[in-house]
């Protein structure tokens, strides 16, 4: 399992920190402390964990949009490209995905009878996944 980085990333708060003069004795912060206050996160902020993982996320949009690119599919989950080029290589070799080559791009197609790869879900299908997770109804799976 990966460490998550320790520093503040997009949808955490982030802390005001500031010095109190020796000689102040407002906010009820001893004298000479540092007086640490919460600020509210950004507007367009990202959860700091999330219940599916990358792969579900790739899954979905590309459910959703078959044609999606790499970078548009990147920005959507908020990964870099080379993770979503890892992703989609470890859906390949599963047999989760096929990859189609329409000119310059990629189409993409997804195997919705496959079963879910955990042993605690692996009664439920890709299928299933897509239906639950998807925002409108899409036929873009191969049986």
């Amino acid at each position: 399992m990966k460490k998550r980085a320790s520093h503040p990333t997009i949808g955490q708060a982030t802390a005001a920190v500031s010095i109190k003069n020796p000689d102040q004795d407002s906010d009820n912060a001893p004298a000479g402390k540092v007086n640490v206050a919460q600020t509210a996160p950004a507007q367009n902020t990202s959860p700091r964990w999330t219940f599916l993982t990358n792969h579900s996320h790739v899954l979905v949009l590309l459910f959703q949009h078959p044609e999606m690119t790499l970078r548009q599919v990147a920005q959507q989950i908020g990964i870099t490209e080379r993770a979503v080029q890892r992703i989609i290589a470890e859906l390949e070799e599963a047999g989760i995905i096929t990859r189609q080559r329409i000119g310059r791009n990629n189409n993409y197609s997804i195997n919705n009878h496959l079963p879910l790869r955990h042993p605690i879900e692996c009664h439920r299908n890709i299928g299933e996944l897509l239906a639950l997770c998807a925002k409108e109804n899409n036929t873009n799976t191969q049986m």
